[in-house]
């Protein structure tokens, strides 16, 4: 009976640390493979052994008490140190298994990483993979995320990286829409011509477009009559005739060889270093992630190659 009580405590714990991080019961049981239930049903056990408030709640939002923020950093540490734990087994095994978090963004997943996953699971049974897909930047450490693959600039220092392959980003236009409008000669051309652009979920501001004119990288944000926030939305608005817009060729490539679109300006497309997998120190020894990332950097360099 003492061994249950104390296993709920440490559920309760777990799942105290992981709301108070992404500040909801629904996203903390995402992360934590579990119901939303099962998570405010943990906190508010643990709440009542405690005879403390954790969470002041709102039908809009879940915020934590005085207590409750003096609390939720040891919680968070025993939460780190529950996962080395895990980790540290994990390790000790070496075959690849055990459930694998993999965090992307949403053409990265949808084009390049979900349809290599048969793939990887062929070559390792014994993982599973829990693939989410967001334009959100996550925190793979408060989230619980082994790998995650990002395309932009990175700012925390508390994860260990790697440069997968490069990527072309290129204009592209509907052959239906050139005969009509012709195609432009040089970036400035863009001026007299139907643009589609594409806003950044995670921030709000649009993509500026970039050419390389002579050895310089120019970029500009040309007046759009249609703005879209999903890549394949802005390919899908391409190819239906709304004009030219771009995107990474990766993205681009069925359209292309279906014959729905075709490259504008490609004498001055952009070559991008700036897709990185990302993973958390405390996954360094854990076999299915050493694994996943190196097929990830064949899977990429493949990819990459063929498109662009």
């Amino acid at each position: 009976m003492k061994e249950q009580i104390a296993l709920e405590r440490l559920t309760g714990l777990l799942a105290f640390a992981r709301a108070g991080s992404l500040g909801s019961f629904t996203a903390a049981a995402h992360s934590l493979s579990v119901s939303p239930s099962a998570v405010s049903k943990s906190v508010q056990r643990l709440e009542q052994r405690l005879g403390v408030s954790l969470f002041t709640r709102t039908t809009r939002s879940l915020t934590l008490t005085a207590e409750g923020h003096e609390l939720h950093e040891r919680a968070l540490r025993l939460l780190r140190d529950a996962e080395e734990i895990e980790q540290t087994a994990m390790a000790a095994r070496s075959e690849p298994s055990g459930m694998l978090r993999v965090a992307a963004s949403l053409p990265i997943g949808v084009h390049v990483i979900a349809p290599a996953l048969p793939a990887f699971r062929r070559l390792h049974p014994k993982v599973t993979v829990d693939l989410r897909l967001s334009d959100r930047m996550v925190d793979l450490i408060e989230e619980g995320i082994d790998v995650a693959v990002r395309i932009g600039e990175l700012a925390d220092s508390r994860l260990l990286s790697r440069r997968l392959a490069p990527h072309r980003f290129c204009c592209f236009a509907a052959p239906a829409y050139l005969a009509a409008r012709g195609a432009p000669a040089h970036p400035n051309d863009l001026e007299g011509h139907d643009t589609v652009s594409l806003r950044y979920q995670s921030t709000g501001q649009t993509l500026r477009w970039p050419f390389r004119i002579g050895d310089r990288l120019v970029e500009v944000v040309p007046p759009s009559g249609i703005v879209v926030d999903v890549s394949d939305a802005l390919v899908a608005t391409l190819a239906a005739g709304g004009g030219i817009g771009i995107a990474a060729t990766f993205i681009t490539a069925p359209y292309v060889a279906r014959g729905e679109l075709v490259p504008v300006l490609s004498d001055f497309a952009v070559e991008r270093h700036n897709i990185t997998a990302l993973w958390p120190a405390s996954r360094r020894t854990n076999p299915a992630v050493r694994a996943f990332l190196a097929f990830l950097q064949e899977v990429f360099q493949e990819r990459m190659a063929a498109t662009g």
